[in-house]
């Protein structure tokens, strides 16, 4: 099957509505989720999110507003006809910027906090063994507007050295006023949970919660474990204990697994139980039970589809591009065919990877880079989040000469693939340059 030759298939339109370090944060976080496109919007006030949220209502599926009063807002004055969902500010928000006030000094003469409960705060500064610090929470309506918040800090700028807030407009006026103060900001655990909530709540995902998923598990040098295996009761027992380990995985997938023969099974499950499972398309927990139990390495591909048809190809396509990034390594190719991968396996990845787009792969393909190498390239970014490399690193990882390695950097260079990042001095001899797979980076 060929991965290049697709037709695009839109991801679900998230709009994300909130200050600008809110956006970024949340655009941060957005990229762990391959379902979502997101449509971002800055707003500084109230005024400036109705009108972002009423841009949006048409382009999106559900809109996500970081800040209670922007949310309250578009709530009160707007009717989208879609899901507007807050991010919650809890109490987790509170620990960055408590950190910031007791590197500040702004600890010992008082807080004047709002945006959150008065036993949110004494609980947190229970668990940081600073309950002797003064605080003067804020206990007016929910829905404070800035005014009313701004007011509140001012009156106790006697009492407190220093004020936190959930409002990043509040922050600078009072920074304004010379009072130190800080924001405090959602988590981004706060926000992924957030966008899971929003995610449930699409009509797009609701249709494909039952889709069907085709997975296909290939151990790795399989032929090489057996061989090193003392006798056939033993091989036996090792296949027994495989099929028990793969079979209680798939149990937690409600799913139908069976052997394909040799070292290749297949499983069945639908799209919601494993997105779920998978933690959003991010790990596959069944790698690090095979390697902590048995020491095997697995390769996996999962393939997503309208029809069985469609899903087993994909599946198999998969499974090629794991093979293919050497093995212990998990790939997604869906409905669309774009590519997602590789998932945290065995060993952790430090990045997680938005989903590659077909017609991506396809240039790079054009451009004389085969499968195999993208598959590689892609896995060391997520294992390493590397993206330069000399000449001669670039030859290691592919496992192809270093006079094979400057044709194709060349090449690839034409193409505007890739691009020189710099230079790296040497002991002795010329300064060596360093090229960056500009394509791989995330816009």
């Amino acid at each position: 099957m060929d991965i290049r030759e697709s037709r695009r298939m839109p991801q679900i339109a998230i709009g994300l509505i909130g200050s600008a370090s809110a956006v970024e944060s949340m655009k941060s976080v957005v990229k762990r989720f391959p379902t979502f496109a997101p449509l971002l919007r800055q707003a500084r006030d109230e005024r400036e999110a109705v009108e972002a949220a009423a841009a949006l209502a048409g382009q999106a599926e559900v809109i996500l507003i970081a800040g209670a009063r922007l949310h309250t807002a578009v709530k009160r004055e707007l009717e989208t006809g879609i899901p507007v969902l807050n991010v919650p500010l809890t109490d987790v928000a509170l620990y960055r910027s408590l950190m910031m006030a007791w590197q500040s000094g702004q600890l010992t003469g008082g807080l004047s906090i709002d945006s959150l409960t008065a036993s949110m705060v004494h609980r947190v500064l229970a668990e940081l063994g600073l309950e002797h610090v003064p605080t003067i929470v804020y206990d007016g309506p929910a829905h404070a507007t800035e005014s009313e918040l701004l007011r509140f800090h001012l009156e106790q700028r006697s009492r407190c050295s220093a004020a936190l807030t959930g409002e990043a407009s509040v922050a600078e006026e009072l920074a304004r006023a010379g009072i130190a103060s800080w924001p405090m900001e959602p988590s981004s655990q706060d926000i992924s949970v957030a966008l899971e909530r929003a995610l449930l709540s699409t009509e797009s995902r609701r249709s494909k919660e039952s889709q069907m998923v085709i997975g296909m598990i290939n151990i790795d040098d399989f032929h090489g474990l057996v061989q090193h295996t003392p006798s056939e009761h033993e091989v036996q027992r090792l296949k027994l204990d495989i099929h028990r380990l793969l079979l209680g995985y798939v149990a937690t997938l409600d799913g139908y697994l069976t052997a394909l023969g040799g070292d290749e099974y297949m499983f069945i499950t639908t799209r919601g139980i494993f997105e779920r499972e998978t933690g959003g398309y991010k790990m596959i927990p069944l790698a690090r039970d095979a390697n902590k139990s048995h020491g095997l390495s697995l390769s996996i591909g999962v393939g997503f589809g309208a029809s069985a048809n469609e899903a087993g190809t994909h599946a198999r396509a998969a499974l090629r591009k794991a093979k293919e990034a050497g093995g212990n390594s998990c790939f997604i190719v869906r409905e669309d065919r774009t590519l997602i991968g590789p998932l945290e396996m065995a060993d952790p990845v430090r990045h997680i990877l938005a989903p590659t787009d077909a017609e991506l792969i396809k240039r790079a393909e054009d451009a004389g880079m085969t499968s195999a190498y993208l598959s590689k390239l892609l896995s060391h970014k997520a294992r390493y989040g590397k993206l330069d490399y000399t000449v001669h690193e670039l030859a290691a990882l592919l496992g192809i000469t270093v006079r094979s390695a400057h044709r194709l950097l060349l090449l690839w260079t034409d193409e505007r693939l890739v691009e020189i990042a710099g230079m790296e001095k040497v002991p002795k001899g010329r300064p060596r340059q360093i090229y960056r797979f500009a394509f791989l980076q995330e816009k």
